[in-house]
């Protein structure tokens, strides 16, 4: 595992926020909040688990192709903050991606050390539940605008399982074989956001998390932008619409198996909001 690095591209994080000029949704007065979601996304994932002995042993599958996994799915959120005073605030965010399948192989395929060989019958399943903790300091405060910087950690629980007629190296015949890997993966990220009420009841806003970070057993990327639009029809409650990307890889090291999981989701939501 190389040296750790610790890599955040302003011009990037300036990009996207400019692009997505509408994500907190909370209202610049609120000060506690909390949101849930439900989108409709896109998603692509890809996953490589090979033993420790031979890192290249194993097959980059997509689980879509090969596993025949849904590409869309409702996923819901949840979010929740509270502004602590001079600037500050703290925010909370969970989502799950959680599926299963099972396919008939179009080609070999190889899990740590089992080979599921082509025309065979496996069932995948992929679960992810993440974690997104920030504090954040607005460093631009107006009446009806807010700009700020924001740090915090994106834990992923992963994991991965397959089952079906393969075979070990050695092996003569085909039996069944389940091989599964579960890692949680606790990685800092940087980020920016915005919030703009545009109308008394109405709130603009946007946000990107970045991460691009080498330690330990871990290599990890990721970047997570959204944007949102809100409408208050009370004091207290609202609804809006919101559209999410989050681009994630993690590869992991482990004395028994390398692995690379990574997904890429995308897509619009509706969400019920909060704030007081």
């Amino acid at each position: 595992m190389r040296a750790s690095r610790i890599g955040i591209s302003a011009g990037m994080l300036a990009g996207f926020l400019i692009v997505n000029s509408a994500a907190n949704a909370q209202a610049l007065d609120d000060k506690y909040w909390a949101q849930v979601a439900a989108y409709y996304t896109k998603i692509d994932t890809k996953v490589r688990i090979s033993p420790a002995s031979n890192p290249n042993g194993g097959t980059q599958i997509d689980l879509e192709d090969d596993l025949n996994f849904d590409d869309d799915e409702i996923l819901p959120s949840f979010s929740a903050g509270a502004r602590l005073g001079g600037g500050f605030q703290a925010g909370v965010d969970y989502y799950a991606l959680n599926r299963d399948s099972t396919a008939t192989l179009a080609r070999d395929i190889t899990i740590n050390d089992v080979t599921y060989p082509v025309s065979a019958s496996v069932t995948g399943s992929f679960k992810t539940n993440i974690y997104r903790f920030t504090i954040g300091w607005a460093f631009v405060r107006k009446d009806n605008f807010e700009l700020g910087a924001a740090i915090g950690a994106h834990v992923t629980d992963i994991s991965f399982g397959i089952e079906g007629q393969g075979t070990t190296p050695g092996g003569t015949t085909v039996t069944a074989q389940r091989r599964q890997q579960d890692v949680l993966a606790p990685l800092p990220t940087v980020g920016v956001y915005t919030t703009f009420n545009v109308a008394p009841k109405l709130t603009l806003g946007a946000r990107i998390d970045y991460l691009s970070l080498s330690i330990d057993k871990y290599d990890g990327r990721l970047i997570n932008t959204q944007a949102s639009l809100a409408y208050r029809f009370t004091r207290n409650f609202g609804v809006g619409v919101m559209y999410r990307y989050v681009d994630y890889r993690l590869d992991v090291e482990k004395s028994n198996y390398v692995g690379r999981f990574a997904y890429k989701f995308r897509g619009p939501a509706v969400f019920l909001e909060a704030g007081f």
